[in-house]
């Protein structure tokens, strides 16, 4: 695997690394995930997949814990 390569989110191309979480990258780039039900912002909190703050659709699939997932090439992220 390369070094850095692009990944998306929420469309926009954004370089990550092969040891990078979903979850880090997103608060490198000072990015929200969600929205919780009362449309407060929400962001990683524990860091190891027990508060479910993480969430983000990863690739088309809903709910995938940022802080769980390593980025890979081309991979899309949706947030909020």
């Amino acid at each position: 695997m390369p070094e850095t390569f692009t990944v998306f989110i929420n469309g926009q191309p954004v370089t990550a690394g092969p040891e990078t979480s979903v979850a880090a990258l997103l608060l490198r780039e000072r990015m929200v995930n969600r929205r919780s039900c009362a449309g407060q912002l929400r962001a990683a909190f524990c860091g190891m997949g027990i508060c479910m703050e993480c969430r983000v659709t990863i690739d088309s699939d809903a709910h995938g814990l940022g802080c769980m997932t390593f980025c890979r090439p081309n991979m899309k992220i949706t947030t909020l």
